[in-house]
């Protein structure tokens, strides 16, 4: 879950990959560097840390050069020090990487015993050390390449550099995220693990596919595969973000500037997916064919983090409005075990940057399995994308911030739009119902958009809770789901610890916890559980717990619960209320983190994208 960065071409690379480098810093920031190529002599600068270190250490020195490679890390293998930073050199082979060398303590022995050296704790130094032995064997660069990396079990995206051959760079890709970009003049090449680093120079990408490497040189740029040199030829796609998208556009934050967003990426995700009169919902890009929708008896879900609350909910709708019977994995867990799954078994895998390392290899096994696989993520051609047999693409843009939040709320439309598409084709709910479900929909970012004018409440709510040590959040039904993502928010970037419970669990255990100390989160929409809630409440009320409700603006709030910190929350249908409820939550969590003073877009021990297991 490192951030690669690279260019080639004939302006000086050092600020362009710097900006690459600061767009990516949310994959990792444990340390950063860059080698660059001066007057046939490769010079590297490392920094521990984030990338203003590495950016202080370079400032003076007025760098210039082409071509150069950057990274900036999650640290893996060894700890976060400028010895384990990358770029990893060894006699002129330089290497970035994202990704993990499952066998580099074999590797490391082996080339060890051969007389080699290491400087560092990493599993990513043994590539540059792998190419270095091939190419003594008077192997030419590019194969060494080759030769090195079919001994490698794991994943990577690369970029290298060979000081004697100083027109030349080279990128790799094999199950971790990597992206080229093409400039506006022949000759000139952009490099980088996400869309995001490239948008401010061009946005003419080439997804490479697993198992390809790309070389760059003066003459042109070439794609072969890794396993038999072939040359592939590629499709050039154009991004249709704009650069401002991966900007903090005035906010003090990316996550509340993400939050703040929502109703326009909810908006972008029902665009073109519904039909001409928008009562009904065309899903066609899917590419199923009829016989398939048909032949789905069970759908299982795999996802991670915010992803699997995401599914949660979903279960709730696929198994009230399809009918068809529904779980949900945590991806981490169904790759381990030995699951039921057939010719007949919908396998939906949510990962919003496409990329999730566990996420993927669920899906995978599914297939072995013999099940229909789709993807639902965020990042067009990403690796989940390419898996599965049909996508369904969320339109939430460039998600900057760490924690999720407009990332979850386009997954909820996108599956909310695949349960009504199923409804529709298995004959499940009537035209106009699925009408109905449409209008509300459409309704959506209008509710969401009011909720959003009345942040200072929730900020005021934050200011007089933000100094405590716990949490506990209460919900039923298809809310349960959104109490563990308000917990989860809460608990990533405040590190005030939270746990989501199903309200009626509360007397099994986390009614020991209520004290005049306890913030008691209660989501209370108004809906069929409605009537089993307030008992709930009342319940934390009776022993004295701090009660914070969140409720339509038509529940009376009974009299013996005094003190109640309350946000009214807007009504749009009751299957919709997750994407509603969801929203107060990430603000009180955002609210709380800025007055605690923690790092909102960067907490600690956390990356964006989790793509090593």
């Amino acid at each position: 879950m490192c951030g690669i960065v690279a260019y080639m071409g004939p302006r000086n690379g050092v600020p362009i990959v710097l900006d690459g480098l600061r767009k990516l810093e949310y994959r990792g920031y444990d340390s950063a560097g860059l080698a660059i190529l001066n007057d046939h002599k490769i010079e590297i600068h490392r920094s521990v840390g984030k990338l203003i270190g590495l950016e202080d250490k370079i400032r003076e020195k007025n760098l210039c050069g082409t071509p150069v490679i950057g990274h900036t890390r999650w640290a893996t293998h060894g700890r976060p020090t400028e010895a384990n930073a990358h770029p990893h050199n060894y006699e002129g082979v330089v290497v970035v990487h994202n990704g993990i060398v499952e066998n580099y303590l074999e590797l490391r022995q082996e080339l060890i015993a051969l007389g080699h050296t290491f400087s560092s704790e990493t599993d990513t130094e043994v590539i540059s050390h792998l190419i270095v032995r091939e190419l003594k064997a008077g192997t030419d660069f590019e194969n060494a390449v080759r030769q090195a990396l079919l001994r490698i079990r794991g994943t990577y995206a690369l970029a290298v550099l060979y000081e004697q051959e100083p027109e030349k760079m080279i990128a790799v890709r094999q199950s971790s995220p990597l992206v080229l970009a093409l400039g506006e003049t022949v000759g000139e090449y952009f490099v980088a693990s996400d869309i995001p680093a490239l948008l401010a120079w061009s946005r003419d990408v080439i997804f490479l596919d697993d198992g390809e490497l790309a070389v760059f040189a003066e003459q042109g740029m070439r794609i072969i595969g890794l396993a038999d040199g072939d040359q592939r030829e590629k499709e050039i796609r154009r991004i249709a973000w704009d650069p401002i998208m991966a900007e903090k556009s005035g906010y003090k934050h990316f996550m509340l500037k993400e939050i703040f967003e929502q109703p326009d990426a909810v908006s972008n995700t029902l665009l073109g997916r519904l039909n001409e009169d928008r009562s009904g919902v065309d899903l066609s890009e899917i590419g199923f064919s009829e016989e398939q929708w048909q032949s789905f008896k069970e759908i299982k879900i795999v996802a991670c983090g915010t992803s699997w609350h995401a599914g949660l909910v979903a279960k709730y709708w696929f198994e009230s409005l399809t009918r068809i019977p529904t779980e949900v994995d945590i991806a981490s867990e169904f790759r381990y075990r030995d699951p039921l799954v057939g010719l007949e078994t919908l396998v939906i895998g949510i990962s919003q940057s496409g990329e999730t390392a566990d996420t993927l290899a669920a899906l995978q096994e599914a297939r072995r399995r013999g099940a229909c696989l789709l993807a639902l993520c965020n990042v067009m051609e990403s690796s989940i994308a390419r898996l599965c047999d049909g996508v369904l693409y969320t339109h939430a843009g460039p998600e900057i911030g760490v924690a999720s939040t407009k990332a979850f709320t386009t997954q909820l439309t996108a599956l909310f739009l695949l349960v009504l598409e199923m409804a529709a084709r298995r004959q499940t709910l009537s035209a106009e119902e699925i009408s109905r479900q449409v209008k509300a929909l459409l309704h959506l970012p209008v509710a969401l958009e009011k909720v959003l004018a009345r942040a200072p409440e929730l900020e005021k709510m934050a200011r007089k809770y933000h100094h405590v040590n716990d949490y506990l959040y209460l919900a039923r039904g298809l809310n349960f789901p959104i109490a563990l993502e308000g917990a989860l928010k809460l608990k990533e970037i405040s590190y005030i610890h939270a746990e989501g419970y199903p309200a009626g669990e509360m007397k099994h255990g986390p009614i020991a916890l209520i004290d005049e100390n306890m913030p008691v989160v209660v989501l209370a929409p108004p809906d069929r559980h409605l009537e089993k809630i307030i008992s709930n409440f009342q319940e934390v009320a009776a022993r004295d717990g701090r009660l914070l409700l969140f409720s339509g603006p038509d529940l009376e709030v009974p009299e013996e619960v005094s003190g109640v910190d309350r946000f009214v929350v807007e009504v749009v249908g009751e299957e919709l209320n997750p994407l509603l409820y969801v929203v107060p939550l990430q603000l009180l969590a955002y609210y709380t983190a800025v007055l605690k003073g923690t790092d909102v877009d960067q907490p600690r021990n956390l990356a964006k994208s989790v793509t090593v297991e």
